[in-house]
């Protein structure tokens, strides 16, 4: 599996001449989802939900597909009926080849004054977890975890307990779309060996652009 990162929280995943799409928000590339054969979204914040990219998406190849939750799929299944799949935690299903499941339900807390939303993460292959915003433990094993670096629902102590947690071979930055390289370079240095311990797990950035083969 062939793992490019567009940008914060999206990432593009080929494997076998099929395309998978993961989170095409605004702050990810104008063009990310486009030529997918398929695409997920964990929920509905525009750092992750992009109509405009979706329909981009959906109009460039007339087969493709998305799976999301309810609250993403009611925008969109006006416009493509028949191709936009709800789905939540515990649902299993095919898209473009590969495998998924759903874990999780809920958002992660940004502030007790803001309502929780829905929120879904995909494990791809039985091996790649993409949690979208919250910090969702699978009940299996994570062999790759796209890690949420930055945001204003976390903080750094609860970025090493997840780690700790879920224990992946490996983990990718994600959701970092908001930090300068001075952010990037002091959180890759505390995930480090000089930080408080993260077990055997490898870390490292990703740069929108770089792509990664997966085992």
């Amino acid at each position: 599996m062939k793992l490019t990162k567009k940008g914060h929280a999206c990432v593009r995943l080929e494997k076998a001449g099929r395309t998978l799409v993961i989170d095409p928000g605004t702050f990810s590339e104008e063009d990310a989802a486009v030529g997918a054969n398929a695409v997920l979204v964990t929920h509905e914040h525009l750092d992750h939900f992009d109509e405009g990219r979706l329909r981009a998406a959906l109009d460039a190849n007339p087969a493709a597909e998305i799976w999301t939750l309810r609250s993403v799929a009611d925008q969109l299944t006006a416009a493509f009926p028949g191709r936009v799949h709800t789905v939540g935690h515990g649902d299993t299903f095919g898209a473009a080849g590969f495998d998924i499941e759903v874990h999780g339900e809920l958002h992660a807390v940004i502030h007790p004054d803001i309502p929780r939303i829905t929120n879904v993460g995909f494990l791809v292959d039985g091996s790649l977890f993409h949690p979208g915003d919250a910090l969702t433990v699978p009940d299996k094993e994570v062999r790759t975890l796209l890690l949420p670096m930055h945001a204003p629902w976390n903080k750094f102590s609860e970025i090493v307990d997840y780690l700790r947690e879920v224990e992946p071979r490996q983990a990718y930055s994600i959701h970092d779309g908001l930090l300068n390289d001075t952010g990037h370079g002091l959180y890759n240095r505390i995930l480090g060996p000089a930080g408080p311990g993260i077990g055997a797990v490898e870390h490292r950035r990703i740069v929108p652009g770089e792509s990664v083969e997966l085992a």
